[in-house]
């Protein structure tokens, strides 16, 4: 255990050494300041339209993070050739796996929170300037605690993509497995349209292959609240927490699966 927590602190200093990582957060926090300027443009609206792009801002800032941090987890050590010295060190691959995909998320985890703290400020802004009439007509306060179910859904949608890509990168070039990565984002939102296909088809074969990438491919649409959070519809608790086994389950599988492909892989 010692030796995954020294691999996870390694990564994290690392991660947080590299400048992409402070152009996407700057950049996201940028964006979220812009969004207070395009809500003053619509009457009525404003609070909501910073609400919705401020959520959609860490949403997407952090797909980049962890894509392209997660993909060089392991590429990056073999291209390094640095991958020999550390496998000659008392440490066994899975140690070396699971390591590596805990500093990722610390270094998410560190990214999501500084992009949270941005986004309330924007908003606790809004509220100081805002008339009480203005007050009175929002469906939600400006700093509704609410939002943090939304930006936890989202770090936990965040954790699931970082292991897809760790898993990728432990076989695949580091382009092949943004790729792969980015393909499953996509195909995780739209899950669950899969569950009905074959009733709309003729072919058999087809309806139960379809059936069965439903069961495979993540479902990545259960994480987004971000709608009912900015028009004030409630997130149950029991939601949050079954979606969190969700992600976990699904986590623990592909960071496994990365260990076991991980150990059998030949460096010479």
């Amino acid at each position: 255990m010692r030796a995954i927590l020294v691999i996870a602190v390694n990564v994290f200093r690392e991660s947080v050494r590299d400048k992409v990582l402070y152009n996407l957060v700057l950049f996201a926090i940028l964006l979220m300041g812009a969004s207070y300027l395009v809500g003053q443009l619509t009457a009525g609206q404003d609070v909501k339209i910073i609400k919705d792009l401020g959520l959609a801002a860490i949403s997407v800032f952090g797909l980049f993070i962890a894509v392209f941090i997660g993909i060089g987890l392991v590429s990056k050590e073999v291209e390094r050739r640095s991958i020999y010295a550390v496998l000659s060190k008392p440490i066994h691959r899975y140690q070396l796996v699971a390591g590596k995909y805990i500093g990722l998320i610390l270094t998410l985890c560190a990214n999501v929170a500084i992009m949270a703290v941005a986004f309330y400020a924007v908003l606790a802004y809004m509220r100081w300037q805002a008339l009480p009439g203005e007050v009175k007509a929002w469906e939600a306060p400006a700093l509704d605690p609410a939002m943090l179910k939304a930006i936890a859904l989202i770090f936990m949608e965040l954790a699931v993509v970082t292991a897809i890509a760790l898993f990728f990168s432990t076989f695949s070039t580091p382009i092949l497995s943004a790729g792969f990565t980015f393909g499953l984002y996509v195909g995780g939102h739209f899950s669950a349209d899969l569950k009905n296909f074959e009733q709309v088809i003729d072919a058999p074969v087809a309806g139960r292959l379809v059936r069965g990438l439903y069961w495979v491919l993540p479902n990545l649409a259960q994480f987004d609240v971000k709608t009912q959070v900015v028009h004030a519809q409630p997130v149950p608790l029991g939601y949050m927490v079954i979606t969190a086994a969700y992600a976990a389950l699904y986590i623990a599988i592909l960071v496994v699966a990365s260990m076991a492909v991980f150990a059998r892989r030949d460096f010479k």
